[in-house]
């Protein structure tokens, strides 16, 4: 059985982040996911957006490292959201009630690595 790989990429810009992920999320790759969040929110950062354009999902392992890390976004300030999923992760992400989790802003490009501007239009 080989192993399976997720790259995990991080871009920050001011109190916001861009994690990139690519690869395959399940159990075993899912604490590399949980890892880069419990970062975002050591730091300080105030909004985390996850891009899984570059990710298949196998399991509910990578759903599961969103969601515990969801729950502890709001106590550390920060909010969480998931962008362009692949259909298995956006297919459970349906079925167990989690949409809450994703960027209700669906386009059909991926996301620009340059950050948004913050509200108000400031750089």
């Amino acid at each position: 059985m080989a192993l399976l790989r997720l790259d995990v990429y991080r871009r920050d810009h001011s109190t916001r982040a861009l994690i990139t992920l690519a690869g395959e999320i399940d159990v075993t790759t899912a604490p590399l996911v949980s890892a880069a969040l419990a970062g975002c929110m050591r730091d300080g950062v105030r909004t985390t957006d996850v891009d899984l354009t570059a990710v298949t999902c196998r399991d509910a392992g990578g759903l599961n490292a969103f969601l515990a890390a969801s729950r502890l976004a709001p106590d550390a300030g920060m909010t969480l959201q998931l962008h362009y999923p692949p259909p298995t992760l956006a297919r459970i992400i349906e079925i167990t009630g989690s949409r809450f989790l994703l960027q209700e802003h669906h386009a059909a490009r991926p996301p620009s690595l340059r950050m948004p501007a913050a509200a108000g239009g400031a750089p």
